[in-house]
């Protein structure tokens, strides 16, 4: 034992996520893992001599927080590259005009032909209730290509140079699963490309974005992460460029960056695991390339999530428009069999019920064909799913991943306009996952929220709207479920939880100190803040 690496961490509340000991006095670490868990008195007299001293001053640790899904390091991305043109509560872009004058000034400081790249904008967010169109981004710039991405990701608007250099024009027709918007059915072109297909590669994360800039940006969130507590981050979408980088950043990892979790883009393979690709995925601690990534629906800001009932205040004024899926069960099951008989792990965005009865019949059906006891196939965002479909998940051993920070910011759009009053009380519908015994975690999908692990908590647990109304009762969470969930749960969904989530003798020395006690109340969570993180018992931040 090399006593100098052995640091002793006493004198505070420490909640290990462990069921078989929920609470501990102290915690003694060695070589950036746990060695002992215990009580104080025990530890000090296991502890060699000169074993460092870390009085937590009554304070609360926990394990480090690790993200179940999101797209590190967009976050960096938006901040140094973008136009940030968030309304509030999420940022301060208060009208179309604003958005319009950031652009333009942007666009003054921004070489001709170089691109404009905006981010985050909410047209339910500004007064105006709608996405600025193409020619008004044309008055912004005639020189630069101009794109405005909706802050889902799933849509986004293009002046006339941006949609020339997509290829797109008057008689383009609308691709599978998207569409090419128009002032009315048949009229002109208006800049909004709607759906994946539709945007190609203006969707991608790493558009207009280079190794350097990539690098910039993974240091830059990777700071903000810390701060928050985070000590795996993940990107659920990575396709070839994106996954290059990825693959750089494991072949030379930069110092205080959160370990991170790449997911690679399901129709990389099966090229991508039989090393047909211009590189080879490495071994590495700091990031790691799991499950495979595939799309069932959309958004239900934009309406592309698929449900069983009509919207409740449909955006095209089709008073029975439900969205019809792009997808089926008969080619879910040919995307997903390959992946699941290559021994891979699947998780899928899904947002509408009704998205999630077809991707939940895939499963059955691959899992009929190709029974795996163990698969942990994961359906992301959920947020729609009914009861039965939970029951029938627990039954086939699928889980979820919920976003309950929706509830926070976009709680009373959902209710007033998504899905009406009924169906909003029962969004990321956690209880009844836990009823179903559907093992789960909570997401950010940061950038879509930011990442702030306790306020996350918080939503899960109290179910606040942003004007303070309980939205869901019935499906809180209790403060320490909602904790499980990113961390223990985290670590589990992707097959990590014999190394990291927990504070257990032999797991990663992977901490948050946060300035409070977390199971006070639900509404206490809100108010917390982390003031140290350390990873693999190293201290990376400190507020």
């Amino acid at each position: 034992m090399n006593s100098a690496r052995q640091t002793l961490y006493f004198n505070g509340s420490i909640l290990t996520m462990d069921e078989s000991r929920p609470e501990a006095e102290a915690v003694l670490t060695e070589g950036g893992r746990i060695a002992r868990v215990g009580n104080y008195r025990d530890l000090i007299h296991q502890a060699e001599p000169r074993c460092a001293r870390r009085d937590l001053l009554g304070r609360f640790m926990i394990p480090g927080f690790i993200d179940p899904h999101g797209h590190f390091p967009d976050s960096g991305i938006l901040s140094l590259f973008k136009v940030d043109l968030a309304p509030p509560p999420l940022g301060d872009c208060c009208s179309l005009a604003t958005a319009l004058e950031r652009l333009s000034a942007k666009a003054e400081a921004t070489p001709p032909e170089e691109w404009v790249l905006g981010a985050m904008f909410d047209p339910a967010g500004v007064p105006e209730r709608r996405f600025p169109t193409k020619d008004e981004l044309d008055e912004v710039s005639k020189t630069h290509p101009v794109w405005v991405e909706h802050f889902t990701g799933h849509a986004g608007i293009a002046n006339s140079l941006a949609l020339a250099w997509r290829g797109i024009d008057e008689s383009s027709t609308d691709p599978k699963g998207g569409r090419f918007g128009r002032s009315h059915p048949g009229g002109r072109l208006n800049g909004l490309l709607e759906g994946m297909s539709a945007m190609g590669p203006l969707g991608d994360t790493e558009f207009r974005i280079g190794p350097a800039e990539f690098r910039e940006a993974a240091a830059h969130a990777g700071r903000e992460y810390l701060g928050k507590g985070v000590t795996m981050a993940q990107n659920s979408w990575a396709p070839e460029t994106l996954l290059r980088y990825f693959v750089g950043l494991a072949e030379n990892p930069l110092p205080g960056m959160p370990d991170a979790m790449v997911l690679p883009a399901g129709h990389l393979e099966p090229g991508l695991s039989e090393n047909r690709m211009e590189f080879v995925l490495p071994e590495s601690e700091s990031v790691r390339f799991g499950p495979r990534k595939l799309f069932g629906d959309g958004s239900l800001h934009v309406q592309t999530a698929c449900l069983t009932e009509p919207y409740f205040v449909p955006l095209n004024g089709n008073a029975d428009y439900r969205c019809e899926p792009s997808i089926s069960a008969e080619s879910m099951f040919k995307q997903i069999m390959p992946l699941h008989e290559a021994g891979f792990q699947v998780h899928i965005h899904v947002n509408g019920d009704a998205t999630a009865d077809i991707v939940i019949e895939a499963l059955v059906k691959v899992l009929d064909a190709a029974p795996r006891s163990d698969h942990r196939h994961t359906l992301i965002h959920a947020q729609t799913v009914r009861k039965d479909q939970l029951d029938r998940m627990a039954q086939q051993g699928i889980s979820a991943s919920f976003f309950p920070a929706h509830i926070y910011y976009w709680g009373e759009h959902h209710r007033e306009v998504s899905l009406g009053p009924a169906r909003a009380e029962n969004i990321s519908p956690a209880r009844w996952a836990v009823e179903s015994g559907v093992r789960f975690t909570i997401h950010n999908d940061a950038t879509v929220t930011p990442t702030l692990p306790l306020h996350l908590a918080w939503c899960a647990s109290a179910r606040k709207t942003s004007l303070g109304r309980v939205l869901g009762e019935g499906q809180r969470l209790t403060p320490l479920e909602a904790l499980k969930a990113h961390t223990i749960d985290a670590a589990w969904q992707v097959f990590l939880e014999s190394e990291r989530g927990s504070i257990e003798v032999g797991k990663r020395a992977d901490f948050a100190i946060l300035s409070g006690n977390p199971l006070e109340s639900g509404d206490g969570l809100k108010d917390l803040s982390v003031v140290e993180t350390l990873l693999a018992g190293e201290t990376v931040c400190r507020a």
